[in-house]
């Protein structure tokens, strides 16, 4: 953490590394580390599992208990027409049952009789039951089942949201990596192709070289500068790119100083780093985040499947209470003071009810495919990196034993040239075979590092 501190501090002031030639390496996990704990997008994906617990507290409350009060009253030309008073309290339960307690204190001339009370108030407790609402599936019951499912799914949410923005801050960093490569490779180019054209242009003046090999040492060293130009334009912007991954912990966007650099052997860091991948891509598909996700999608329409059929049934409640007027003597209710009613309802034809359960059905069905399709993509977009990985490492191998045996035919090539036995022609097209090797290698390399990349965002393991 302290060398993560000083790398975030040196971003911040830069004026502390005037000089050019002081340098500092952007390692490619220390990166990764500054953006998984600074960037917006990554915090914001960390929202999601807090959105998922707020749901469950929000269906949670809908069996919490109530208390509630309500007064009414008229008066009219003096005259106390009514004045009704009802306190309850309630306790709602997981299977629609509901305990409740009641007091009622009512008067007034024009009172309707069966709201008239004993003087000191009535007293009511009981239940009330929704006997086909909580039979099988209630509101209230698909709620929290559904909010419960949907905690777990934001954790999935959130591992694939923020795999998402790893991927492509990883993408950055090794387009910077490749763009700084390049830009290194060529400056040492220009380096050789103007040392070559002042040594022409002195040996041409001392009457050992011809005037067409100070114009082809001049063609080769413009040539070379062209490319180190765009090599560097190409660097430039990649720096930028990877700027926008870099933030601070006050939410303050950083930029990458040209001394900073990336690290020297990234392709051995990230065969240390990610070799665990490969191990979860042959196990196969059993725990892959995002079919984990869309399952949770299944379980979400499955129980609102289950709402609809328990929606079918006939609507019936009861409610029964025990009268008293005298709170302190619960022990001895009579239960012949009660208060009892019965509901039912029923829609003759049922037609909104039935459309309903038959689209629940489709929607499970299209969660279902949904699933299953993406299973066989996910299967087959593993195969696919695996072979990938393995041919471009293949080729990575090849291609840098080729680029190795091009710069021992230019140096050979080279030395030739200085004992007058090679011309400036045959020097120059060493160097371009050698250097279209090294850019395939360079190519090759990105190639398998996206992969690679693609591979780690699949199975969701930054």
């Amino acid at each position: 953490m302290r060398k993560l501190a000083f790398l975030i501090f040196f971003l911040s002031v830069s004026s502390l590394f005037a000089q050019a030639e002081d340098t500092l390496r952007l390692e490619f996990n220390e990166y990764l580390a500054i953006v998984k704990k600074y960037h917006p997008l990554v915090k914001q994906a960390g929202l999601m599992v807090d959105e998922g617990d707020f749901k469950l507290l929000k269906a949670r409350g809908s069996f919490d208990p109530k208390i509630e009060a309500d007064l009414s009253e008229k008066n009219y030309k003096s005259t106390e027409y009514y004045n009704i008073f009802n306190s309850a309290f309630k306790i709602p339960t997981y299977y629609g049952l509901e305990f409740k307690a009641k007091y009622e204190l009512n008067s007034g001339y024009y009172l309707n009789p069966q709201n008239n009370v004993p003087q000191d108030g009535l007293y009511s407790a009981g239940v009330s039951l929704d006997l086909t609402d909580g039979l099988f599936m209630s509101k209230r019951m698909a709620a929290l089942r559904q909010a419960r499912i949907y905690r777990d799914q934001s954790r999935i949410k959130r591992d694939l949201m923020s795999a998402e923005i790893l991927y492509e801050a990883s993408l950055a960093y090794f387009t910077w990596y490749a763009a700084y490569q390049k830009y290194e490779f060529y400056k040492d180019f220009v380096k050789n192709a103007e040392f070559r054209l002042t040594s022409v242009k002195t040996e041409f003046r001392a009457g050992d070289k011809a005037a067409v090999d100070t114009l082809e040492a001049n063609i080769a060293y413009e040539s070379r500068m062209l490319q180190f130009q765009q090599t560097e334009l190409e660097l430039t912007k990649a720096t930028f790119n990877l700027s926008n991954y870099l933030w601070t912990e006050n939410n303050v966007p950083l930029e990458l100083q040209n001394s900073v650099i990336p690290e020297e052997n990234l392709l051995e860091k990230i065969s240390q780093l990610w070799i665990e991948d490969e191990i979860l891509a042959a196990s196969g598909i059993q725990n892959n985040p995002k079919l984990q996700y869309l399952e949770y999608n299944v379980e979400i329409k499955e129980v609102d499947r289950k709402l609809k059929i328990n929606q079918l049934l006939p609507d019936l409640s009861l409610n029964y209470n025990f009268l008293t007027s005298e709170p302190e003597e619960w022990r001895r209710l009579n239960v012949d003071d009660y208060k009892f009613g019965i509901k039912l309802s029923l829609p003759v034809f049922m037609r909104k009810e039935r459309g309903a359960v038959e689209l629940s059905k489709l929607a499970v069905e299209n969660s279902r495919f949904e699933l299953l399709n993406a299973g066989q993509e996910i299967s087959n977009k593993l195969k696919i990196l695996q072979s990938e990985i393995s041919s471009y490492r293949s080729q990575n191998t090849k291609i840098q034993k080729m680029a190795e045996d091009y710069e021992s035919l230019v140096e050979a090539e080279q030395r030739k040239f200085e004992l007058g036995d090679s011309s400036l022609f045959l020097v120059n097209n060493r160097e371009n075979s050698f250097l279209s090797a090294r850019m395939k290698q360079i190519d090759v390399l990105m190639k398998f590092l996206k992969s690679r990349a693609e591979l780690k965002k699949l199975t969701t393991n930054f």
